[in-house]
């Protein structure tokens, strides 16, 4: 059972959400904007909160931003659109995962589990503590900061970017699976490979190199990704 938090300003649909949940054993509060949102999640802590862009407003990119600003809580966000590029947003700016109208009340539950899952703190094998900074050829990364600099100058990366850079960098020269980094940087168990590669052409653009001709970030076709220093 989990704590969830609906936010669907359509009344049917926010009722029939409610039963979909309440019948899986799930408790469920709900509010019909993103303003009421914000102060519930504020105020009360939830296991998990499924959003609706329309009751996020016309810019929900922004209410994600807003909701990382004072909670980690799972997002699962119900949308009408279904274009790589919004997704891919959506995913970068916070959303741990997405569903398409319209949908069942048992992908509903069964997404909501999948987040759940993921949210549990994993055990780990002893490892190594982990550098202040990670340095590798001309690129500086400050994970505790959140920084990164190439020869010097920073990189104004967003938070998926960052993430995907820093995971990379702590194991340089090393060819990392796609499925390792859905699991590790998306903190997902499935997904579109295409995600991983939009992801990565924006961060090669702001490195400075492309596909063709790579710098640090070089794939193996069908392997993986790795990154190394530049000859």
């Amino acid at each position: 059972m989990a704590s969830v938090l609906v936010v669907e300003d359509d009344q049917f649909v926010r009722s029939a959400l409610i039963r979909q949940l309440t019948a899986a054993a799930h408790t469920v509060r709900s509010v019909g904007t993103a303003p009421q949102a914000l102060r519930e999640v504020a105020h009360h802590r939830f296991d998990a909160v499924v959003l609706d862009l329309g009751a996020a407003g016309p810019d929900g990119a922004e209410v994600l931003r807003m909701l990382r600003g004072v909670t980690d809580v799972p997002v699962i966000v119900a949308t009408d659109r279904a274009d790589e590029a919004g997704i891919v947003r959506l995913l970068d700016e916070g959303a741990d995962d997405y569903l398409v109208r319209p949908f069942s009340g048992e992908q509903l539950t069964a997404r909501l589990a999948a987040v759940l899952r993921r949210a549990r703190p994993r055990p780990r094998p002893e490892e190594a503590p982990q550098p202040d900074v990670i340095e590798v050829g001309g690129l500086r990364i400050d994970p505790r900061r959140r920084r990164a600099r190439l020869d010097g100058e920073p990189l104004a990366l967003t938070r998926r970017e960052f993430d995907l850079l820093a995971f990379l960098a702590r194991r340089p020269g090393v060819v990392v699976a796609r499925g390792e980094l859905l699991a590790e940087v998306w903190r997902q168990s499935y997904g579109d490979d295409q995600t991983i590669d939009v992801h990565l052409s924006w961060l090669r653009r702001k490195l400075g190199e492309t596909a063709a001709a790579p710098r640090y970030l070089h794939t193996l076709r069908g392997v993986g990704v790795k990154l190394e220093p530049p000859p």
